[in-house]
């Protein structure tokens, strides 16, 4: 038998990492299953849902050229339902303008020029603090 990308076959758990299980295939060939193809939830610990002489059934997903084989059992299992919508709507920040498109939020120009402007006040008391520090010499000379 084959192992070809999309089939699907059953096998024999026969080692168990911290990064997946390998399995042994029919023809003899081993696959891996990676901790994240293991289950449809958070995997913290492959030995919780898989030990060794198990036999799964799996999905393969890649064949290489070096002959590593690709598994999944996740794959095979129909998508866990999503999480009902919250009954109570959820209240935006209260400064989370973008949300609702709200007429009266300044722009991005707008929040820019203010920078720029208080920047340049900025600059300009700290220049005449340090000037007033050094007894105002760097500030006009004339010679």
């Amino acid at each position: 038998m084959s192992i070809e990308v999309g089939s699907v076959v059953e096998g024999v758990v026969t080692g168990i990492t911290n990064f997946g299980a390998f399995v042994e295939l029919p023809g003899g060939k081993v696959g891996l299953i990676h901790i994240s193809e293991v289950a449809d939830v958070y995997v913290r610990d492959v030995k919780d849902f898989l030990k060794e002489q198990d036999t799964v059934k799996v999905k393969v997903l890649s064949v290489d050229e070096r002959g590593k084989i690709g598994l999944s059992i996740k794959q095979l299992q129909p998508p866990s339902p999503s999480p009902a919508p919250s009954p109570v709507p959820r209240r935006a920040p209260a400064n989370d303008n973008r949300r609702f498109g709200k007429v009266n939020a300044p722009s991005f120009e707008d929040k820019l020029t203010k920078f720029l402007k208080d920047s340049d006040e900025r600059l300009g008391d700290l220049k005449r603090n340090t000037e007033s520090k050094r007894g105002g010499r760097g500030a006009a000379r004339s010679q």
